[in-house]
């Protein structure tokens, strides 16, 4: 049985003032210090130890170098950088992360040292070379199959994370393989099983686990979370899992011979359990009961199970300096999220939130959530909340505030405008009688504005992609205008409304969706990017395997996988910027949006400060690395 939970941490007073960043230097260890003019103090946040992730683009001028500007670095950091133990630079750089090196080959070799008060450190990493303006990753696609109801299937690459799951500071791939045959909730059929690989950037595999034929395959049911959350300095995984799953070292939890599948190929009996895997080798390292267990399947809104099998996952620091695992069930009516600790080799809950329960009944909780989550400080006290559609769940566990606005497909949870301080929510509804588009203050649930119901919306994007306008833009599937934090109209829609990645050298957001990123222009978008031979993912949802800044400096990396899916293809930017930023790996929004991005329907992370048209200069985070 799953232990106990505990209780949450004492419920201080709020301020809407952002906490996660120091504007001085960034901390080696995790000590408190006081924030300038603030009362309380900022607690240093546990992030990854990387490595400089320096990397190579080729084009027909040159090569693009790009690295990481770490937060464990120094405020006044300089670099130099090497080809093949030649400086290539004339003086330190210091205004960027990036070097573009002319007419140099696509086989460079670039290494870059930091300068610390003028003295030049070490070599870092030798860069990844993208010599086609890409990297491929090799695949190896697990063998395909029959249902029990004849149907035949292969695998594809899907979804993807990334955690230094080895230790050796240079981050490694998550990847969900998932079947053909694979299933909504609402359609019957039975599935093949759900894959998941550990694999290097040189296509290593370290592991394999195979989920088996007691979890359904399909985008509601697999949401896996890979992050560091016992401070070891590796990545572990966490995974829903039941009887038949075997782990990355062949062995098996449950019952092997245990088939729960009911004549619709459902699951709906059986036991569920919640495994933290070893990000290195794939072994399950500690298993409980999954929380909160199915129970009575029609009490989740239907009886053959559609709503009972709705997941959720992500990461969140509700003490404010270490990571704790969110794992949640349901949302078109009850709602119910655990928060658990992983240390020592143990689980432990720290709480569980349950609108059922008698603390929550009643209070408009129920059928509030959407089809992901977000994660961040919306209360300014230092510790993480967790965004669930239409209401928000404090850092101890106690429901936090309701919109009652009901249902959604995407939301968005960023410092979306710069001129208000701490974070803003935009989001969009499914049902007919809510309001289609809602911007609230994440705080309280406040509505600051709404569009009038008309539909069901099922798309919603927030980010600064108009220089034209102050702070982030948002747009939805049922609107024609892309409007400001005001919700004013300020011009035609974009042309698509699924994505977003910081791309090319100015700190404006680029739309992405399908295999290609656009430059958005008030008369017409302009094409950046377009990948090929490649294909993107979750059908209409059109999201690549993974995006995020998991490379070079602190623009977006796009990661789709070949349509032959033998390959995960890393595009990453060949623009220089001269906009410097810390690794957005070490804001840990933004860091822990990129560990949830896998859940649900895909959205794009958003770090805790706003980066966009005239913005001021980026804060240095308050952390410490194992």
């Amino acid at each position: 049985m799953a232990p106990a939970a505990g209780n949450g941490a004492p419920h201080h007073a709020r301020r809407r003032t952002r906490l996660g960043f120091l504007m001085a230097g960034a901390l080696a260890a995790a000590s408190p210090l006081p924030l300038s003019g603030t009362a309380g103090a900022a607690t240093a946040r546990q992030v990854e130890a990387l490595d400089r992730g320096v990397v190579s683009v080729h084009t027909d001028s040159g090569n693009l170098v790009g690295w990481r500007w770490l937060g464990t670095d120094p405020d006044n950091v300089a670099f130099n950088v090497y080809r093949a133990g030649t400086k290539v630079n004339s003086s330190p750089v210091t205004n960027s992360t990036n070097f573009f090196h002319p007419g140099a080959p696509e086989q460079a070799d670039y290494t870059v040292r930091a300068v610390v008060n003028g003295v030049e450190q070490g070599d870092s990493v030798h860069a990844v070379q993208l010599r086609a303006g890409y990297k491929d990753v090799p695949l190896s696609p697990p063998a395909g199959g029959t249902t029990p109801d004849g149907v035949a299937y292969t695998y594809e690459a899907n979804d993807a994370s990334v955690a230094d799951l080895d230790g050796d500071g240079a981050l490694d791939f998550v990847l969900k393989w998932q079947p053909t045959n694979a299933k909504d909730n609402s359609q019957s059929g039975c599935t093949g099983n759900t894959v998941v690989d550990g694999i290097r950037l040189d296509g290593t595999r370290l592991w394999r686990i195979d989920l088996g034929r007691n979890i359904r395959s399909g985008a509601h049911y697999t949401q896996f979370q890979a992050y560091d959350y016992d401070g070891d300095g590796r990545a572990e995984v966490a995974m829903k899992t039941a009887d038949g799953t075997v782990d990355g070292r062949g062995t098996m939890i449950g019952s092997a011979s245990a088939d729960h599948r009911s004549a619709g190929g459902y699951v709906l009996s059986g036991p569920e359990y919640l495994t933290m895997f070893d990000g290195a080798t794939g072994a399950a390292l500690g298993t409980v009961d999954y929380v909160p267990a199915r129970g009575t399947v029609s009490s989740w809104g239907d009886s053959y199970g559609n709503r009972v099998d709705r997941f959720l996952a992500g990461t969140a620091y509700l003490d404010g300096a270490r990571p704790s695992l969110i794992m949640a069930r349901g949302y078109y009516t009850r709602t119910v999220i655990a928060a658990w600790d992983w240390r020592g080799g143990v689980f432990t809950r720290r709480w569980t939130f349950d609108t059922s329960s008698s603390t929550n009944a009643g209070r408009g909780f129920d059928g509030q959530g959407s089809h992901s989550l977000s994660v961040g400080d919306v209360d300014g006290d230092g510790r993480d909340e967790i965004v669930y559609g239409a209401m928000a769940v404090d850092d101890n566990g106690s429901g936090l505030w309701t919109a009652r606005t009901g249902h959604g497909d995407a939301q968005h949870l960023g410092d979306l405008d710069p001129a208000d301080p701490g974070l803003e929510y935009f989001k969009v509804s499914e049902s007919s009688s809510q309001p289609a588009e809602l911007y609230l203050d994440p705080a309280n649930g406040a509505v600051k504005w709404q569009l009038a119901a008309c539909c069901d919306n099922g798309r919603g994007v927030a980010a600064d992609i108009w220089a034209g306008n102050d702070g982030a833009e948002v747009w939805s599937a049922s609107d024609t205008s892309v409007r400001d934090e005001a919700g004013a109209a300020k011009g035609r829609e974009p042309s698509s409304v699924n994505f977003a990645a910081w791309w090319d050298g100015v700190p404006v957001r680029e739309l992405l969706d399908g295999t290609h990123v656009d430059k958005y222009r008030p008369s017409s978008d302009t094409r950046l990017l377009t990948g090929a031979p490649v294909s993107s993912n979750n059908g209409t949802k059109a999201t690549p395997a993974l995006s995020g800044d998991i490379l070079g400096d602190w623009r977006e990396e796009v990661v789709w996988r070949t349509s032959d899916n033998r390959a995960l293809r890393i595009y990453s930017t060949p623009h220089e910027t001269s906009t410097k930023i810390t690794t957005l790996l070490h804001d840990t929004m933004y860091r822990t949006g990129l560990a949830w991005q896998n859940t649900g329907y895909n959205q794009p992370p958003h770090p805790g400060f706003f980066i966009g048209n005239g913005m001021p200069t980026a804060p240095r985070p308050a952390v410490y690395a194992p």
